[in-house]
């Protein structure tokens, strides 16, 4: 068994393994989790000891194969319960992160199982983000952020990198939202921003809002 605190230690490890295949330092994980390096070592030292994490001095932290199993079911869970809570609970998607970090916890596979099979076993969450299988297998999709798009160029926008409830309400209040079509019109040399067009409405968008849509192109 592990706290709460251990598990979310796995996840944030498991995050930045996504990002990048080497090995992850303590002071990404101490900024990921907003607390102290110090506090990361420690924590990493009893992970260690549990099996789930190797760390190797010069060269970070990196998951052992029980860790990442570990670390993708609570992924799951997290990601599901966010689906739950969207279409059946009529949460907007910019309600449902805190409380999904409260539900990962449970440890009950059969309540999670039955939930997956309940929604239909979808295969991404309200953010665009993949769920891991029951064996912790990710589908990974080509996406594009929206700012490396060129003039003329189109996709469809399936996921966000930014998911605090701000950036979700902003886009709620422009009407980007996933499985929308946009279309980039012109791209400004000067600051990056583009003029783009969705649901047969155009708008203007930073380079900063660019920055942190995905899309998969068209």
């Amino acid at each position: 068994m592990f706290s709460q605190s251990e598990e979310n230690y796995l996840k944030a490890i498991y995050h930045l393994s996504l990002i990048s295949n080497k090995g992850i330092s303590t002071n990404s994980i101490a900024e990921k989790l907003e607390t102290k390096a110090s506090s990361v070592t420690d924590m990493i030292k009893k992970l260690s000891e549990k099996e789930v994490v190797v760390y190797k001095k010069y060269k970070g932290v990196k998951l052992t194969d029980l860790g990442s199993k570990i670390a993708a079911s609570i992924v799951r869970k997290h990601r599901l319960w966010e689906v739950f809570l969207v279409d059946k609970l009529n949460f907007s998607w910019d309600e449902v992160h805190d409380v999904a970090e409260q539900l990962e916890h449970i440890k009950s596979e059969k309540l999670v199982d039955q939930i997956d099979a309940f929604l239909g076993f979808p295969t991404h969450d309200p953010h665009g983000d993949p769920i891991p299988d029951k064996e912790g297998e990710l589908k990974i999709v080509e996406k594009s952020l929206l700012s490396t798009l060129s003039k003329n160029e189109k996709g469809i926008c399936i996921g966000v990198d930014d998911s605090s409830s701000e950036f979700l309400q902003f886009l709620d209040k422009k009407g980007i939202t996933l499985g929308k079509q946009i279309t980039v019109l012109e791209k400004e040399e000067f600051d990056d921003s583009l003029s783009i067009i969705i649901n047969d409405k155009k708008m203007s968008i930073s380079n900063k809002i660019a920055n942190n849509l995905y899309i998969k192109k068209s």
